[in-house]
């Protein structure tokens, strides 16, 4: 599409950071010329070599695999663009309903989008583990570093983040936005980074 900017994005549905990078990003194509495309990868997979988790993180990441996988089941069977709507509506019932990740939730995210309930099957499955590899590796790897989810390719360039809350909205989603394109297609531009990150309100 002449004159919009394509921003494809990499999330695990689990990830708060990820969400409102998401949010936001629809927000953004509101108010500019962009379409967000939404890829899986997988914290799971990302950390499961790592040494030196804190107990706490590798409790929280013991269920991240299963939405994941379901995520790609229900990607082979209708195609990228229904991850937009899957990676919602698992979204809303995770982050907001504060439902328990298993199969309910994921019977009920799909029922609700009018897609198979029995692709809820796949979060048990290593059937389709290769296709979320190489969905996570394409993401992931033009970043390096290991830095994981949100996960954003703009115009050439590959980076973590933007890591935000609470999530801009309308016009101030765009300034944002405007800002990021600036420096990611500014050559030899590398990090800006700062400390002291509170915790995430989800939105």
């Amino acid at each position: 599409m002449v004159g919009v900017t394509i921003v494809d994005m990499w999330f695990d549905p689990k990830c708060p950071w990820a969400w409102n990078t998401s949010r936001w990003l629809l927000e953004v194509e509101q108010v500019r010329p962009v379409e967000a495309r939404f890829h899986v990868m997988s914290l799971w997979l990302l950390n499961r070599e790592r040494e030196g988790l804190e107990d706490w993180y590798r409790t929280w990441l013991a269920d991240t695999l299963g939405p994941v996988r379901v995520l790609v089941a229900a990607e082979r069977r209708y195609g990228p663009p229904v991850l937009r709507d899957l990676y919602t509506e698992l979204g809303t019932r995770i982050h907001h309903g504060k439902e328990p990740i298993g199969a309910d939730l994921f019977r009920r995210a799909l029922t609700a989008l009018d897609l198979d309930p029995d692709l809820a099957a796949a979060a048990d499955s290593a059937e389709h583990d290769e296709e979320l590899l190489a969905s996570h590796r394409a993401g992931l790897d033009p970043v390096g570093e290991d830095l994981g989810t949100p996960a954003l390719h703009i115009e050439g360039s590959a980076f973590f983040g933007p890591v935000v809350t609470p999530v801009p909205r309308g016009e101030a989603a765009g300034r944002l936005f405007d800002g990021l394109l600036l420096m990611v297609t500014t050559p030899g531009f590398y990090e800006l980074k700062r400390g002291n990150r509170v915790s995430p309100t989800v939105d």
